[in-house]
């Protein structure tokens, strides 16, 4: 049943899930502290609105409420801190951090000081009693809270922006950004204009764009661990093909394999491993070929005698997605030899290892080695 209850029960699971799962990996890079303890901020809030929730569901706070303000400008800080985080040099240090929460703490202190000495809010129903009660200055902290938010929304859809000066930037938070900004819009309306059901729906939309956030994050950790090693065979251990055609030998080798599978007589790991081989000793001694960008997945199966299936069951036995990825992991390894040899000087040089543009070659040298493809040449950022 779609309820208040079910939302905050699990919207409460996801980032409690959330939580645990980035502060184990903020342990080793110190760049998902700072989500972590977000997270772990709404997982208390959330426990704190469950608590409450009777209250929530008899009240009717109306427009502008000011508790409803104040969650508006504290939640609008705390989700615009990850991405801001990454786009503001040395985010980690207090001083920065306190004079982008500065207006923030000094409304919320203002307004504690007025409850403290007993001042007593003002409910709202109606459109109409807002002008009434404009330069009430309960109603003007509410108003001030308001633009607050409204101003760090802004810096939200800002930051892709501002992310694009940083070539470090994960390219997931541009999407991250401009959904939160939308979420968050919504939230404000929700703030202004109280709605149990534009509430729950809010909660629902929260609650996917922080799952998205995690599992974007747990992407760009899987796609950095290790895959197998490629050797290099020397010019001695065999000979080259410039045409690219297989030895008699492999030929041998590919019809006593198609009759193993045929017969069902070979062990299946093992026959993937051999047609790896095969694919691995081709790829060593052709690279003439395959550096080519137009050079493909149906090349590789006509020029190794492997059909595509096969092919696909060989490199994902060994970690790799598919021929594409494996193809890929091979031209990146391209660019790191041409790199360490002193053959290539700028990011351009490097599409000779097989890349069409130098957009897919920073993508993939990200993907594959966790470095950016221009951070290894320092120099060439300097002219």
């Amino acid at each position: 049943m779609f309820s208040l209850h079910n939302c905050l029960v699990a919207t409460f699971v996801a980032h409690l899930l959330v939580t645990a799962v980035i502060s184990i990996f903020a342990r080793h890079k110190v760049e998902y502290l700072s989500l972590a303890w977000i997270m772990g901020i709404f997982s208390a809030i959330i426990l704190a609105v469950l608590a409450i929730e009777p209250l929530v569901l008899s009240s009717n706070p109306g427009m502008l409420h000011p508790a409803m303000m104040l969650a508006l400008m504290a939640t609008i800080f705390l989700q615009s801190i990850y991405p801001l985080g990454i786009t503001m040099p040395a985010y980690l240090q207090w001083g920065r951090s306190w004079r982008y929460a500065a207006p923030a703490v000094v409304l919320f202190a203002i307004y504690g000081c007025f409850l403290a000495i007993g001042v007593r809010p003002i409910v709202i129903r109606h459109w109409a009693d807002i002008p009434q009660n404009l330069f009430n200055s309960d109603i003007s902290l509410r108003i001030a809270m308001l633009a607050l938010s409204i101003y760090y929304i802004v810096n939200i859809f800002r930051m892709p922006r501002v992310m694009l000066r940083n070539p470090d930037t994960p390219h997931y938070l541009f999407g991250y950004a401009f959904a939160l900004g939308l979420s968050l819009c919504l939230y404000t309306w929700l703030a202004i204009d109280f709605s149990i059901t534009l509430l729950c729906s809010w909660i629902v939309v929260f609650t996917m764009v922080n799952l998205y956030l995690c599992f974007r994050v747990l992407e760009t950790i899987a796609v950095g661990l290790p895959l197998p090693k490629i050797i290099e065979e020397t010019d001695d251990d065999a000979e080259e093909y410039p045409d690219g055609t297989l030895t008699q030998q492999q030929e041998k080798s590919n019809q006593q394999g198609d009759a193993g599978d045929e017969t069902a007589q070979e062990d299946f790991n093992e026959a993937n491993q051999r047609r790896f081989e095969q694919m691995e000793h081709w790829m060593q001694h052709n690279r003439h070929i395959w550096r080519d960008y137009r050079f493909g997945r149906d090349q590789l199966c006509a020029n190794t005698g492997i059909n595509r299936f096969l092919m696909l069951q060989s490199v994902r036995s060994q970690g790799y997605y598919n021929i594409h990825d494996y193809i890929s992991r091979h031209r990146i390894a391209e660019v790191q030899r041409m790199i360490r040899r002193g053959e290539v000087h700028s990011v351009v040089d490097c599409l000779d290892a097989g890349f069409a543009s130098t957009k897919t070659l920073r993508s993939s040298f990200e993907k594959y080695t966790g470095q950016t493809i221009d951070s290894q040449f320092p120099a060439a950022k300097t002219r």
